[in-house]
């Protein structure tokens, strides 16, 4: 890679897309982040952390897009009043209330337009394999099929790849990459809930407090709860 190659983050405001924008530039890319709110539950408060991150980095540009279709849509707990954010439940197998259908697609698609727009050479996304044992479009055949329909679907001479760094790694595997990296946690939010403090009870601060614990180290954001959910607990 040359120092001018570009790389499109999503940032959702979250621990796991702050490493994959740090472990973007480790890579050399100048970072150019997109952020979306569609209505979700927490837009306010993802929308300042995504906003701190950018301006603690300096990042070459950083976009954010409101679109309401996702929130119209509904059918998650995170978009729609009516469904009851669920607690944290490591057996449950099924696809949990907290997945917006479909939305990677729709996020993906706005940053290969912003990528392709911006002459950017790649888009990265922070998916996790503990992600797509609930979430259909954070699978590894989701994001080697949604390669094709990059090439397909942009001008002949654009080359975006599609990077999931993280794909094959456990929260905890993020968490001890995000220390080795030094990315600042304590500008990210993950909780399902609105309310501040973060609750520390719902699937995703479940999944955040016990990566954090798993490395031996403390989460600098503050919880209502801070249950033990480590492997060896």
């Amino acid at each position: 890679m040359t120092e001018n190659n570009r790389a499109v983050i999503l940032v959702s405001g979250g621990m796991d897309s702050a490493t994959a924008v740090y472990e973007a530039m480790d890579r050399g890319y100048e970072p150019y982040l997109l952020h979306t709110s569609y209505g979700q539950e927490t837009e306010d408060k993802e929308y300042e952390c995504a906003k701190a991150l950018a301006e603690e980095i300096d990042a070459e540009d950083f976009l954010h897009v409101a679109t309401e279709h996702l929130a119209a849509i509904g059918a998650s707990s995170l978009t729609d009043d009516e469904i009851d954010v669920e607690e944290a439940d490591p057996d449950n197998e099924d696809i949990p209330s907290s997945y917006v259908p479909f939305r990677n697609s729709n996020l993906l698609s706005m940053a290969v337009s912003y990528a392709e727009g911006n002459d950017c050479d790649a888009v990265f996304i922070g998916a996790h394999s503990e992600d797509f044992a609930g979430y259909p479009d954070c699978r590894p055949a989701f994001f080697e099929a949604f390669q094709g329909v990059i090439d397909a679907g942009t001008k002949p001479e654009t080359e975006i790849e599609l990077i999931a760094p993280f794909v094959e790694w456990s929260k905890t595997d993020i968490a001890e990459r995000g220390d080795e990296l030094g990315v600042p946690y304590e500008l990210t939010w993950s909780c399902y809930r609105s309310e501040e403090p973060a609750c520390g009870t719902c699937d995703s601060c479940a999944f955040r407090l016990e990566s954090f614990q798993n490395i031996g180290e403390t989460d600098p954001i503050e919880y209502a709860e801070r249950p033990s959910y480590a492997e060896s607990a």
